[in-house]
């Protein structure tokens, strides 16, 4: 029982301290499956990370969902998925109104303006290690420098065709 809460709290505390949507709460999540618990290795969550990327859906449901079936099945699975969207679904329908009327509060910008750049870092270090693990051969630094080339000159290419074309490019070269 013990490890379905802290699927439940672990989710729970990425999703609901991490601002700026699902990418970033990687890092949060990160501190928690990696370094908190070792759940995963950084390898492992690197891949977690690039498979979760590779699906529909919001980053951190998926995280949670893959995660937590891995770390106790369909048990830890639900547990770790209604950690991360119970609270601040109940959240958005219950103090909806409040978000809607304060939303163009100077307050709130201040705020905002002011975790941005945290987040920003906080989503570098976690690229960074990512990074670290995920560019190991002359191939994958070869992929990742052409996905890099290709985002920067060619900014209308959709990422879900990089995502789709280095996952068959993947295949190819390291099978």
């Amino acid at each position: 029982m013990k490890i379905i809460w802290n699927l439940f709290a672990a989710f729970f505390r990425a999703s609901n301290f991490s601002f700026g949507g699902g990418p970033a709460a990687l890092p949060m999540v990160q501190v928690e499956v990696v370094k908190k618990y070792k759940w995963l290795t950084n390898d492992e969550f690197s891949d977690v990370v690039a498979i979760a990327n590779s699906l529909p859906a919001p980053i951190l449901t998926k995280l949670a969902g893959m995660i937590g079936f891995r770390v106790n099945g369909w048990t830890g699975a639900l547990a770790a998925i209604l950690g991360a969207i119970l609270p601040t679904t109940l959240i958005v329908i219950f103090l909806g109104g409040l978000i809607f009327k304060y939303a163009e509060s100077p307050a709130l910008a201040a705020m905002l303006k002011g975790v941005r750049p945290v987040v920003a870092v906080l989503l570098a270090q976690t690229a960074i290690e990512m990074g670290r693990s995920s560019l190991k051969q002359k191939a994958t630094v070869i992929l990742g420098l052409a996905a890099l080339i290709l985002m920067l000159f060619l900014p209308f290419i959709h990422p879900a065709f990089l995502v789709v074309a280095s996952m068959i490019l993947g295949y190819l070269i390291f099978k």
